[in-house]
């Protein structure tokens, strides 16, 4: 049993079916899906709930997911927020202009803290980031926004 809405158990059905086969989803695209929800779990988290690196390893039925949404859910209000991402930004942003360089926001996703694979990188960037200026800047500000507000879920990759 969960503390679930039904607007967000929906949600969970939707994104179960985008990601799940044969009424079962693969762990390694549990943290796919929860991110999907607007969800950011460590790597680490994940882990404990039984996601393996390797797949076809282990598979959830829908009804093993929704007690991990709900959980996630309420550890929400520990994660950071779009405030506490700009302040991290503007220790890139040399002049205070609220730009910086496209390189470094690409170095940090690929290689600080947990780091992200390069095509979901590739694809955050190209989703979200606008073009460079002559000296290789962008505005970190627009691309948080959209960052925030699309919180893409990421293509599938095809088998």
């Amino acid at each position: 049993m969960t503390d679930l809405k039904p607007s967000e158990i929906e949600t969970a059905e939707f994104a179960f079916g985008v990601y799940g086969q044969d009424g079962l989803l693969d762990s390694t695209l549990l943290g796919k899906l929860v991110r999907g929800m607007n969800l950011n779990p460590s790597l680490a988290r994940l882990e404990e709930f039984g996601v393996s690196k390797n797949e076809g390893e282990k598979k959830f039925k829908l009804e093993e997911v929704l007690p991990i949404i709900s959980a996630l859910k309420k550890e929400v209000k520990d994660m950071g927020c779009y405030e506490d991402f700009i302040e991290c930004l503007k220790l890139y942003d040399k002049r205070g202009d609220d730009k910086m360089l496209a390189g470094e926001l690409t170095h940090a996703f690929l290689s600080l803290g947990e780091r992200m694979p390069e095509d979901e990188v590739d694809e955050l960037m190209e989703d979200c980031l606008d073009e460079e200026d002559d000296e290789g800047e962008i505005n970190y500000i627009p691309f948080l926004q959209r960052m925030c507000e699309k919180a893409p879920i990421l293509k599938r990759k095809k088998k």
